[in-house]
């Protein structure tokens, strides 16, 4: 059977959704979420499988690698447009090797101290580290969005703190919370409620604008970093040379379900929003944010053997 007559009684039996994170984590919970609504549009099971590993690489490579029909997916994000730039010697190009089926979500990521450090401010914030120069530290997985995007910050503010590599996100974060370190640029999604709890404080959100659960907390473009606007977001993709009706009938299925209350609502308890697009928007957009992390990358001097 031609590959365009299998797409035209697509799908037959059971596609597997692969996370390349760990469980629990984020891009699961919006993998499930799409596989449900995948389910319910499509009449079959999206069964979620987690393959997590080397920074995502993992999932990542078994899926580039796999038949192209549309029966194996990958839930992505971005840590798949940091590891071209952090990972020397991947065995696959990620832009090269899969086809965009759509976005699924935004997600803020946001400045938070330890209550310890004497500042509501960004400014208050910057004039407190240049007045106690390295003796500021800030804590994350090497090569994450809160490593890459804490050091822009510390480059572009001209601040002498100092980074502390932590294995995963779980020690770091607790160790902002017993102020062993005492900044950081994280997911909204794990701070919080840490935040509503008062066990750190909020200076700025990394987005254009402000985000409506914390309407007090500036951004850091009204903070004086302009250029400082960089989402975290998960989406779809399917190995390269997936059939284009295959493709259409995913990106039409995720976009449906996005639009209802429902999805947005589960969205909403994991502070994300939906983001709805075409193949092509995800695309553009996939390139631009590779092309944008690999520039942080690169100013963080991050590399992974």
């Amino acid at each position: 059977m031609s590959r365009l007559a299998h797409a035209d009684i697509y799908p037959s039996r059971a596609v597997h959704v692969i996370v390349p994170q760990a469980a629990a984590s984020s891009t699961d919970i919006h993998a499930r979420l799409v596989g449900q609504f995948l389910r319910d549009h499509l009449g079959q099971a999206f069964v979620v499988d987690v393959k997590p590993g080397a920074g995502g690489n993992v999932g990542t490579e078994f899926v580039v690698h796999a038949t192209p029909d549309g029966y194996t997916l990958l839930t992505v994000n971005s840590q798949n447009a940091i590891s071209p730039s952090l990972y020397p010697d991947l065995t696959f190009n990620f832009l090269r090797d899969i086809v965009p089926i759509g976005q699924i979500s935004l997600a803020p990521m946001i400045m938070e101290v330890n209550p310890s450090v004497p500042a509501n401010t960004v400014p208050e914030f910057i004039a407190y580290a240049k007045a106690n120069p390295g003796k500021i530290n800030y804590g994350a997985g090497l090569g994450t969005p809160p490593h890459l995007l804490s050091t822009l910050f510390k480059t572009e503010a001209k601040i002498d703190v100092v980074f502390v590599p932590y294995t995963g996100s779980a020690q770091s974060v607790n160790d902002l919370l017993g102020g062993q370190t005492q900044f950081t640029i994280d997911g909204l999604v794990t701070l919080y409620p840490l935040i509503a709890a008062g066990k750190v404080r909020a200076l700025a959100i990394a987005r254009g604008e402000r985000w409506p659960a914390l309407p007090d907390v500036p951004t850091l473009v009204e903070s004086g970093y302009p250029d400082f606007v960089i989402d975290a977001w998960t989406g779809l993709v399917a190995p390269a040379g997936t059939p284009r009706p295959i493709v259409d009938q995913l990106n039409a299925a995720v976009n449906d379900g996005l639009k209802s209350q429902a999805a947005q609502q589960n969205l909403a308890k994991f502070s994300a929003i939906a983001k709805i697009g075409t193949p092509e928007d995800f695309k553009s957009f996939l390139a631009d944010q590779t092309q944008k992390w690999g520039s942080i990358v690169k100013l963080a001097g991050a590399k992974i053997d």
